[in-house]
């Protein structure tokens, strides 16, 4: 029998997944995973997408408030980093959702 993950609402599943629903987000978010735990600065990610600083801290809040991604200032640099945690939650919840008949 699956277990159905009760730890998301519906509603942080659909920001979750809206979050990523965009080529720029998904890029950032690759990227951002690519880079684990000790995250990238706004500046660099700006320079490796090349993505104007204004539009990249859009996608980031959108992400943010997503719940997919911390932030950490250090000096004058911000620090974004995938919270694991929520993704694997998400990705858990779609994989219990929607591979259920799989294995019955």
């Amino acid at each position: 029998m699956i277990e159905e993950r009760t730890d998301l609402s519906p509603a942080a599943v659909i920001s979750g997944l809206a979050a990523l629903a965009h080529e720029t987000r998904l890029e950032l978010f690759r990227q951002l995973v690519r880079k684990g735990g000790s995250g990238e600065s706004a500046g660099e990610l700006a320079r490796k997408l090349g993505i104007p600083p204004q539009t990249l801290s859009f996608h980031l809040k959108e992400m943010t408030h997503a719940g997919l991604l911390r932030s950490r200032r250090e000096g004058r640099h911000v620090y974004y980093v995938v919270d694991f945690d929520h993704a694997r939650r998400l990705v858990g919840y779609l994989n219990d959702s929607c591979c259920a008949d799989e294995d019955r």
